[in-house]
């Protein structure tokens, strides 16, 4: 079977390669591979940035973001052949952990968690894949086209999962969230703020365009202005931070309401400089009770959440979110970002 695959730290050495087919025979789910977000994570790795190969393994099966459809599951397992799922992409250490060991490998102490497609374990980004049981998520039958969102979605139950549990130190009853950026995990966030009945405002850099019209077709109020202006004139009880950039991520710190908290998911590039005033930030925070807190990752029920909020959003909104579908066998167009991307998704089967 076809699988794209590279040498993690070698630029340049993502290739559609075959591969052996997985063994059904060991208690696992066997999936036709139906399709393959693509993220900045699958980017770096195809640009040398990082990524570990299996123990052993010169080269690792790229994907993380996955979509399939059950072949054959073994029996009591809870999945049937013909059911949509999607595969969680980490898995606890295997020492493990106290976080590991109750289940919330997402917050891995050791950092000894493998992911697949990423750390020591190949991805889904083949034509058949294999999965236990217990890290396959089963969707509603109606996302099959759309169902390849589920993660990153999940990784944005997770942050107002984060949210929640943080606002529950006292009273908290928020009305107003601000998400900064306008990819697939802002738009996600945005999301499920509106699900949450929450006024949504969501800033990015980009004027109209398909981010913008995304936003508007949730309900939210699409911003293009600063962060700090934007956040100034809203006074927002939540900011979910999804772009990563430094002075964006300073701008969100300091940009909540009293009593506000702010949620980081973005990545920040190493090496990148900014002038702050960090006393007057310090001076703010405890003064005004704010929170700021990393989120990443994701653990079984935060993916059980995503799939409910996928399963309740407009499917024709969901759709919008893919901007491109790429074969496999063009897997290069689909690692090249562009401006007015949103989700580039590799299509694996039919």
């Amino acid at each position: 079977m076809r699988a794209l695959t590279v040498v993690p730290l070698q630029s340049g050495s993502a290739e559609v390669r075959d591969v052996p087919e997985p063994d059904a025979g060991d208690g696992r789910l066997l999936v036709d591979g139906l399709a393959l977000g693509v993220c900045g994570t699958d980017r770096e790795i195809a640009a040398g940035e990082y990524g570990w190969a299996p123990p052993g393994a010169e080269r690792l099966v790229l994907g993380h973001e996955s979509l399939g459809r059950v072949r054959s599951a073994p029996a009591g397992s809870g999945f049937a052949a013909g059911d949509l799922v999607v595969g969680i992409v980490r898995r606890p250490d295997p020492r493990p952990c106290a976080a590991c060991a109750h289940g919330e490998f997402d917050m891995c102490r050791n950092g000894e968690y493998t992911e697949r497609g990423i750390k020591q374990l190949d991805g889904y980004g083949s034509e058949i894949w294999g999965v236990e049981p217990d890290f396959a998520i089963k969707l509603d039958a109606g996302l099959a086209e759309t169902g390849v969102l589920l993660e990153p979605t999940s990784v944005v139950a997770k942050a107002w999962d984060q949210v929640d549990r943080v606002g529950a130190r006292s009273y908290f009853a928020p009305e107003r969230v601000l998400v900064t950026g306008a990819g697939p995990i802002g738009l996600l966030a945005a999301l499920l703020g509106v699900q949450r009945g929450l006024d949504v405002h969501v800033l990015d850099h980009t004027g109209k365009g398909p981010k913008a019209r995304a936003a508007e077709a949730l309900g939210a109020t699409y911003h293009s202005a600063g962060v700090a202006e934007t956040a100034e004139r809203l006074r927002p009880d939540v900011i979910i931070e999804a772009t990563g950039a430094p002075s964006v991520v300073f701008d969100a710190i300091a940009g909540t309401g009293a009593y506000g908290v702010t949620c980081l998911t973005g990545v920040s590039s190493a090496g990148r400089t900014i002038s702050a005033d960090l006393g007057q930030a310090n001076r703010s925070m405890v003064l005004e009770n704010d929170v700021v807190v990393g989120s990443v990752n994701a653990n079984p029920r935060h993916y059980a959440a995503a799939a409910q909020a996928l399963a309740a959003a407009d499917p024709a909104w969901l759709a919008s979110l893919i901007t491109r579908r790429v074969p496999l066998e063009r897997f290069a167009e689909a690692l090249e970002s562009r401006p007015d991307d949103i989700k580039v998704v590799l299509t694996l089967g039919s």
